[in-house]
């Protein structure tokens, strides 16, 4: 199960504001609480389904534990967060892309954002949305609107920004 969906709660747990340097750890926390709870799934809904309900509970956590207490990096776990062999232009690259993405999601009200992330990204149907997020499908496709409607505002201001930035270094 680790192998297979292991991907998907790391992306889950990210796009649910959880650090990049907290993301093992959380990923670790839901498949300890999917072992734990494992007797209880009953197949109701798909697994994937079930996944993104418990990343949701342990992403909420991480975020209220991450606001009490700073986390503090030791020389050995810091190397350990180097990859030597990466492509850093292409890295910071997909860093900045990613770090947009993160912006325009983090704008978005949270309800509207858990919709979104679960359509458009992890591509749950409507009827899985509904279920892991307990709200009829009619929300589920409402809000969703609403979300891609933000979204793409979002994006035509920072084309815009960016835009008029390249045409006032003389650019065109």
């Amino acid at each position: 199960m680790y192998e297979r969906h292991a991907d998907f709660v790391w992306r889950t747990v990210r796009r649910l504001g959880v650090a990049e340097g907290e993301a093992r750890d959380a990923v670790q926390d839901v498949f300890l609480a999917v072992h734990s709870n494992l007797h209880t799934f009953r197949g109701e809904c798909s697994l994937t389904t079930w996944l993104f309900a418990i990343s949701r509970s342990v992403a909420r956590e991480r975020r209220r534990s991450a606001r009490r207490a700073p986390t503090l990096y030791d020389e050995g776990s810091v190397d350990d967060e180097i990859d030597l062999r990466a492509d850093v232009a292409r890295g910071a690259e997909h860093n900045q892309q990613l770090g947009l993405l993160d912006g325009i999601l983090n704008q978005l009200p949270v309800e509207q954002r858990n919709v979104f992330v679960l359509f458009e990204l992890e591509k749950l149907t409507g009827e899985e949305i509904s279920a892991a997020l307990e709200i009829p499908l009619g929300t589920v496709y409402s809000r969703l609107q609403l979300a891609r409607k933000a979204f793409h505002s979002a994006v035509a201001r920072i084309e815009a920004r960016e835009s008029f930035a390249r045409r006032r270094a003389g650019g065109t």
